[in-house]
């Protein structure tokens, strides 16, 4: 059995949805970082680093019980464990394996930063705040042009490409963003909310 540790968060979306697509089943454990729940010795057990989400698989490789943090290394060894969303042609897996690095590597750290410079930090700071609705835009951009002609942001299939990278488009809004200006993006992100497993992920928990 899995069970997930997480909140509604973008980062903690991922995994839901995955695990909702893959018909996995999971338990659910909720910690809530509002109230600094991710910094309890027990759950730093878990993850040293007291981020979410987190899984323990009672079947892991070799039979054996794994813990894993890192919502990228945790949508890998979903799709590993089952052979799913992600492809098996190797130049498609590794397209796939690019996008996903783009997602951590640019959607998820400069949106989250455009997520607390303008609807969270205490005291508005006009620098940091046109800093990452500027790069929010770019992001949108990038996005706006692989998706262009495009079902899905790498291979021909839906993959854990577009699960990580959905949730945080979801909030596009926290980010001052319009999706009308990028017409291919609202096509992908529509496609895909309108999927029952995506609607079930986005609301755990």
């Amino acid at each position: 059995m899995i069970t997930l540790y997480t909140w509604g968060t973008p980062n903690g979306h991922k995994i839901s949805i995955a695990l909702e697509e893959l018909a996995l089943p999971y338990d659910v454990r909720p910690i809530d970082i509002t109230k600094g729940d991710q910094q309890t010795p027990d759950f730093l057990q878990l993850n040293p680093n007291g981020k979410i989400p987190v899984i323990t698989d009672d079947e892991g490789p070799g039979g054996k019980p794994i813990t894993l943090s890192e919502s990228g290394a945790i949508l890998l060894y979903l799709a590993g464990k089952t052979g799913r969303l992600m492809p098996q042609d190797l130049r498609e897996r590794l397209e796939v394996m690019q996008w996903l690095m783009f997602q951590m590597g640019s959607v998820g750290p400069m949106l989250g930063q455009a997520h607390h410079f303008m609807r969270f930090a205490p005291d508005l700071i006009p620098y940091a705040m046109e800093r990452y609705s500027k790069e929010a835009q770019r992001i949108y951009g990038v996005l706006e042009s692989r998706l262009a002609g495009r079902t899905w942001l790498a291979g021909q299939d839906y993959s854990i490409a577009d699960i990580a990278t959905f949730p945080w488009i979801a909030r596009h809004d926290w980010q001052g963003i319009d999706l009308k200006r990028f017409p291919s993006v609202q096509r992908w992100y529509d496609t895909i909310r309108a999927r029952p497993a995506v609607e079930r992920g986005m609301s755990i928990p």
